[in-house]
């Protein structure tokens, strides 16, 4: 069961977000660290990220039994799939995640992207099905954020540009508290307090995908 996102809330950052706020952002364009000077827009907050405002966007959680993953992004017959995971200090992850995806599936190529490398091909969808799906990676200060964008968007360059701007104004929140390497970046409600959870999944992008909550 899911429905759109309804709860539109401004960005609370404590007086010393603020304060980095306030500065210059030292880049043109993100994904944000939250801790890092960044642009003050209205955007979602589901803990883990901040999403920005699109009207025109149908946004849901997932969810892997009673934990939040991800969120979906609905758009001109496209899909955007993001998830958040902790990465170590002193190295990325997406050059690993992609071998991982890589030798998962077939047909897919390597190519060049506004991100970096990234990967484009068939994938495998329900029976005996296949879609066209891309995904991103990008690697920040202690965490990875790996972006999925299939179907129409796949092959449609002013579709995706679309989603992809949508990805450079995400604000990521790591926090200070220890992760598993690969760990799920926890990610709750709008208005809802966060909870700890003892583990979360590792990224396995071609295990049966997460089932859409319900958002209210």
């Amino acid at each position: 069961m899911s429905t759109v996102f309804r709860r539109r809330r401004r960005e609370q950052p404590d007086q010393a977000a603020e304060q980095k706020a306030s500065a210059a952002p030292m880049r043109e364009s993100g994904p944000w660290d939250a801790d890092e000077p960044h642009p003050d827009t209205d955007r979602i907050d589901l803990g883990g990220l901040r999403l920005p405002h699109n009207p025109d966007f149908d946004l849901r959680l997932a969810s892997v039994g009673d934990q939040n993953v991800g969120v979906v992004v609905l758009y001109e017959e496209s899909s955007l799939q993001l998830q958040a995971l902790a990465a170590p200090k002193t190295m990325g992850l997406w050059d690993e995640v992609r071998a991982k995806i890589h030798s998962g599936a077939k047909n897919l190529t390597e190519q060049a992207g506004p991100f970096g490398p990234e990967l484009l091909g068939d994938i495998a969808g329900e029976g005996n099905t296949t879609r066209k799906a891309r995904y991103i990676g990008i690697d920040g200060p202690r965490w990875f954020l790996l972006a999925m964008i299939s179907g129409r968007a796949a092959l449609d360059e002013n579709v995706a540009n679309v989603l992809l701007d949508f990805v450079r104004d995400v604000v990521v929140v790591r926090g200070t508290e220890p992760m598993a390497r690969e760990e799920a970046i926890t990610l709750r409600r709008p208005n809802e307090q966060s909870a700890e959870t003892d583990e979360s999944p590792g990224l396995n992008p071609f295990k049966r995908g997460p089932e859409i909550s319900e958002i209210r």
